[in-house]
């Protein structure tokens, strides 16, 4: 294991929320926030309404500057979000989770709690220097982030379908030969 199991699931999600974006556009309605709310064991308050899903997709380039950015500018960046957020760490355990740091309530905006989260995540990245684990879809039609957990740091795709796409380009491009 990279991180601790809750800094992973936060930049899973993260990475996740930041793809969503890319085209085809996925999370496009209210249940499809839900179901990403629950799939990636968020707690807390879920109003699942239009506006919540508006201000859910606002926080992606944000989050996507912070995935992507360098180590300064990523310092910087988990720096304005927690202090915008009046973020005050505490040590919470809740359902089967042991142990774990939350910093905002439970009660407030979804997008704030998603944006301190990968922001409390990111501070293990920065701390271990590990940004490298980061980076764009190796896809050139692509712009998708990708979260590279593996053990030899192979991950270069955002995508099963990123992957076979660029292994189908490959091997047409030996036959042309």
């Amino acid at each position: 294991m990279v991180f601790t199991d809750d800094t992973e699931g936060a930049l899973v999600a993260a990475v996740v929320l930041v793809n969503s974006a890319e085209p085809p556009e996925t999370m496009t309605t209210t249940d499809e926030l839900a179901a990403f709310f629950v799939e990636h064991g968020y707690t807390g308050r879920l109003v699942g309404d239009q506006a919540e899903l508006d201000a859910v997709h606002a926080i992606r380039p944000r989050l996507r500057e912070l995935l992507t950015s360098s180590r300064d500018e990523a310092v910087e960046i988990v720096n304005q979000i927690l202090a915008e957020a009046e973020a005050l760490p505490q040590l919470v355990r809740h359902g089967d989770t042991d142990w774990h740091l939350h910093a905002v309530e439970d009660d407030r905006p979804l997008d704030v709690r998603m944006l301190v989260e990968t922001a409390m995540a990111m501070i293990d990245v920065i701390r271990a220097d590990e940004l490298s684990r980061l980076d764009i879809c190796a896809d050139a039609d692509c712009e998708g982030v990708v979260l590279d957990l593996s053990r030899n740091r192979s991950r270069r795709f955002c995508s099963t379908t990123c992957s076979n796409r660029a292994a189908v380009a490959a091997y047409r491009a030996r036959q042309a030969l």
